[in-house]
């Protein structure tokens, strides 16, 4: 009787929970319960810090350089399309960069930024090859706790994200984060096709300028909330988490900064990886030496 009871109020609590979420995105793929995505997330943090490389233990490391070229250009014209339709569908249309509401009408525009929303959230499954494709390759110095903490946190926000306010101010992390994708994947995609293309890669230098910035504007943008007298954002959790996460990441990248360049000097390679290994979803997603794909 006493379970029951629990049971009860657990299915009271959950369903008076999802009251508010927004209707529209409740038949999509993989958004009608957090469970789905939930075991796809614990099955990806088993594969890759237990079953796959107790697999790969005793077998040569997988030659991925095409696939790692065909995925990583993928990934960039994925994170364009994604960068149109968020401009197309708020911030180049009408959003004022300000204090901008989520639109839970069924206005074409309105639906548009809920599918871009999904979209962005489906990518971080995508996403999670990243460490897989490590794992293959025997590259297990780069599957820090930090890396896989990342991918897995990503999808999991973003599934309440979509459920509950797919739209508005906190989605312009998300399209920094796809302009940010579309350079970073780009720098792999030509670093998996090998030497020769080690000259267009001069670039190399500016990525953690790029990073710093992201992350400033990110946390810029999403303060202005703090300081608006009447900001009536529907799901404030969003705002907080969102700046909770720019910061994180912005003190990261300022103290690489400080060790690999005020300093003077680079960090021990070992460190590096470690370093960067983490840095996936729009920071980097492994060692970013010309060795990383080859």
């Amino acid at each position: 009787m006493e379970l029951s009871n629990i049971k009860t109020s657990v299915a009271v609590i959950y369903d008076g929970f999802f009251q508010n979420a927004d209707s529209r995105t409740e038949n999509w793929l993989l958004m009608s319960s957090p469970l789905t995505q939930t075991i796809i997330i614990l099955a990806y943090i088993y594969f890759v810090t237990s079953l796959g490389p107790r697999l790969m233990e005793n077998r040569k490391a997988f030659d991925l350089k095409g696939v790692l070229i065909v995925y990583n250009f993928g990934v960039v014209a994925l994170s364009l399309y994604m960068c149109y339709e968020f401009v197309m569908s708020g911030w180049g249309t009408g959003y004022s960069f300000h204090c901008d509401l989520v639109d839970y009408s069924d206005k074409p525009q309105a639906m548009r930024m809920a599918a871009t929303c999904w979209l962005y959230y489906f990518s971080k499954f995508i996403e999670m090859l990243d460490t897989i494709f490590f794992v293959l390759r025997k590259k297990n110095s780069q599957v820090t706790f930090l890396h896989v903490y990342h991918h897995s946190i990503m999808p999991f926000t973003w599934w309440f994200g979509v459920r509950f306010s797919p739209g508005g101010m906190g989605t312009f992390h998300a399209l920094l984060n796809c302009v940010v994708h579309v350079i970073m994947y780009t720098y792999y995609g030509l670093t998996a096709m090998g030497p020769n293309y080690q000259k267009y890669l001069w670039w190399k230098k500016y990525l953690t300028t790029i990073q710093l910035i992201q992350f400033v504007m990110v946390t810029t943008h999403i303060s202005q909330y703090f300081f608006i007298k009447d900001c009536p954002y529907q799901f404030p959790i969003f705002i907080y988490i969102i700046g909770l996460y720019g910061l994180i990441f912005l003190f990261l990248f300022l103290n690489f900064w400080y060790h690999a360049y005020t300093k003077g000097k680079r960090l021990p390679k070992v460190l590096q990886a470690q370093t960067w290994a983490h840095h996936t979803n729009g920071v980097m997603n492994g060692n970013v030496d010309h060795d990383k794909y080859q």
